[in-house]
C-alpha cells in the first residue's frame, strides 16, 4: 500500500476548500477530536463551510469565532460543564451561520444511511416535535415537509418518517494510532467515527501516533478504520488538545475555560489565534507551546496503561521522518 503520511499543511491545503461540506467527530466536548486540523484551516483562512458536527467541541467552536462557517448541522451545541461555546453564539446571534439541529439518535442514523449509501432511512426520533416542524434551512416553511418528512411504508401502509443521509466531502477524523498505509485503531468512545469514515467521500486520518503496521495484524479487530477508506494521514501528537485522547493525555481544563473565554470577543479570538495557531509551523513547535511541564501533567493519565499492548510498535519521530522521506519534519 501506498505511504499515505503527509504534513498538516499539505493535508489542508489539499483536502479542504472553501464552501465544502467538512466533518468532524468527538465524544462530547472533552472527546478525542480533529481538533489540530480545525486550527490549520483557521490558519489557511477556509470559509463559508457546511459543518457537520454530531457533538460540538472546540473546533466548531473555534471554526465560529473565525467566521469560517455559513451552515452547521449537529446534535448538541453545547461544551458541558465549559459552558455554551462562545464563537458558535456570536456566529448565530449575529446572522453569520445557521444551525440545523437533529436528535443524536438521528444524526448516527444519516450517517449510517451516508455509510451503506442508502436513499434516507427511516426513524422513531424527533419526528413530532420542533426537530421535524422546524428548519433553520428552510425557515418560512412550517412546517417543514423536508427535514423529516412523512412516506408511506411500502410494506404496511402506514406512516413512517426518514432521514436524507449524510455524505461530507471530507472528513477529518482523529485516531489513537495509525501505520503509513492509513490503518486506524481508536482508543475510548468512537462516537460514529466508524460510520463517518465511510460515509465521507475523501477522509484525511489525524493520528496521535503511527504505529508499524505490525501492530495492526496483531490486532485486526481493533483496525475500525482500514486503509481502504483513507485518503491521508498526518501525524500530529497531541491534536486534541486542550480535549482528551484516552490512553494518552486527559483534557486540559484550564485551557477549555480560557480557549472558550476567548472566543467571546472578536478580539479574544484574535489574541487566541496570534498565540495559538499563527505561532507554529511544525508540530515540535506546536507542543513547545503547550510547553512540556503540562504535556507532562495531561500525561499522567490514569487510562495510559491501556496503550501498553501497543508500545513496542510506536515509531519515533526520527524513524517518521525517515520514512516519509523527510517530508514530516519535527
Amino acid at each position: 500500500m501506498p505511504n499515505k503520511l503527509i504534513s498538516m499543511q499539505e493535508a489542508v491545503a489539499q483536502y479542504t476548500w472553501d464552501g465544502m461540506q467538512y466533518a468532524h467527530g468527538a465524544s462530547l466536548s472533552v472527546g478525542s477530536d480533529s481538533l489540530a486540523f480545525g486550527r490549520e484551516m483557521v490558519r489557511q483562512g477556509r470559509k463559508n463551510l457546511h459543518v457537520l458536527s454530531h457533538c460540538c467541541a472546540q473546533q466548531l467552536n473555534l471554526l465560529c469565532a473565525a467566521g469560517a462557517v455559513d451552515r452547521i448541522e449537529t446534535a448538541f451545541s453545547g461544551l458541558e460543564v465549559y459552558g455554551f461555546p462562545y464563537g458558535l453564539r456570536r456566529a448565530v446571534e449575529s446572522g453569520r451561520t445557521v444551525v440545523e439541529d437533529y436528535s443524536n439518535l438521528n444524526f448516527s442514523l444519516r450517517l449510517l444511511a451516508g455509510a451503506m449509501n442508502w436513499p434516507f432511512c427511516p426513524t422513531v426520533s424527533g419526528y413530532g416535535s420542533d426537530q421535524e416542524w422546524r428548519s433553520a434551512f428552510f425557515p418560512e416553511e412550517y412546517p417543514c415537509q423536508r427535514k423529516i418528512p412523512e412516506v408511506a411504508d411500502p410494506f404496511t401502509g402506514k406512516a413512517c418518517h426518514v432521514l436524507s443521509p449524510l455524505k461530507p466531502d471530507v472528513a477529518v477524523i482523529h485516531v489513537t494510532m495509525a501505520d503509513l498505509d492509513g490503518n486506524a485503531i481508536m482508543l475510548g468512545s468512537e462516537w460514529n467515527r466508524y460510520e463517518l469514515s465511510r460515509a465521507a467521500k475523501k477522509v484525511v486520518l489525524q493520528a496521535d501516533l503511527i504505529v508499524d503496521t505490525g501492530c495492526m495484524r496483531q490486532y485486526p479487530n481493533l483496525v475500525r478504520i482500514p486503509d481502504v477508506v483513507v485518503d491521508a494521514v498526518v501525524y500530529w501528537p497531541m491534536g486534541v488538545w486542550p480535549q482528551c485522547s484516552t490512553g494518552l493525555y486527559d483534557s486540559d481544563e484550564e485551557h477549555m475555560y480560557d480557549m472558550n473565554n476567548a472566543m467571546k470577543t472578536p478580539e479574544g479570538f484574535a489574541e487566541y489565534k496570534q498565540k495559538y495557531i499563527d505561532s507554529y509551523n511544525t508540530f515540535a513547535e506546536y507542543l513547545e507551546v503547550i510547553g512540556q511541564e503540562r504535556i507532562s501533567k495531561l500525561q499522567d493519565t490514569t487510562t495510559r496503561h491501556l496503550m501498553d499492548p501497543y508500545r513496542k510498535w510506536i515509531l519515533s519521530h526520527e524513524e517518521i521522518a525517515t520514512l516519509t522521506d523527510g517530508r514530516q519534519r519535527g
